[in-house]
Formats: C-alpha cells, sequence, structure tokens
C-alpha cells in the first residue's frame, strides 16, 4: 500500500545490493537508518537506471537523502506475530556532504547552495504576515 512521499534522511545501515529481476531490469536495495535515538530502519528500493551511479557509490555508515513513494507492508513472523516493513521506491537519492553534482530520476543536477550565499535579512520581521 502506497502511503504518500516522503523525503527522510539518515544513515546507510546495510550497503546496496544490486540484483536484476526476471525481465533483466536493475534494481539497488540497501536499508537506511532514520532514527535518531533509536534504531528505524527503512528499506530503500532504486528502479530507475538514472539513480545507478549514485546507488554504487553509497557505502555502510554514509549520510543520505532519499526522496520518494512510502509504502507499508505486513509481514507474518516465525512466531506468528505480523511486522510492518516500510520501504521508499526512490526517484531521488543523494548522497549528503558529497561534493559532484548528484543527479535525480530525471537525469536532472541537484543544485546546492552555500551558506553564504543566503542572507540572513532576506525579509524582515515587519515583512512577515503572521
Amino acid at each position: 500500500m502506497t502511503i504518500a512521499k516522503a523525503v527522510v534522511t539518515g544513515t546507510v545501515y546495510r550497503t546496496p545490493e544490486k540484483r536484476f529481476t526476471t525481465n533483466n531490469v536493475a534494481i539497488w536495495a540497501f536499508v537506511l537508518d532514520i532514527g535518531e535515538k533509536e534504531e528505524t530502519l527503512i528499506r530503500v528500493m532504486c528502479k530507475r537506471m538514472s539513480l545507478d551511479e549514485v546507488a554504487s557509490s553509497i557505502n555502510k555508515g554514509d549520510r543520505i537523502l532519499v526522496e520518494g513513494r512510502l509504502e507499508v507492508a505486513t509481514a507474518k513472523m516465525d512466531d506468528g506475530s505480523e511486522r510492518k516493513i516500510y520501504e521508499i521506491d526512490a526517484n531521488t537519492v543523494e548522497k549528503m556532504g558529497a561534493t559532484a553534482p548528484v543527479k535525480n530520476s530525471n537525469n536532472e543536477e541537484i543544485v546546492k547552495f552555500a551558506q553564504e550565499e543566503f542572507s540572513d535579512e532576506l525579509i524582515g520581521e515587519d515583512e512577515i504576515p503572521f
């Protein structure tokens, strides 16, 4: 069941693995830990060819940002209990702190701005309507 669009950041918990479907479509899969204090794991699937370069450069322990569709499934465990599995079908994967340009699934370059490029006084306090 697809829930909504999700944008998450986290640490790569398990190094990406490349597998192929029966139709010879490459799929990268890895596990992302998005929890700050306790472990919260999400499976990430990269099915788009344009994400191949980014997914192949990700290693365990890297901080990344993932944007895509959040899906939830229920799996039965060996003891009979049910467990929810969260998965993101990724549209964009970006390595945080990367110096090289990163591209999204539409092969568009993601532009990063240095903090110095923005002024703290873009909008004065008098101009905020609320």
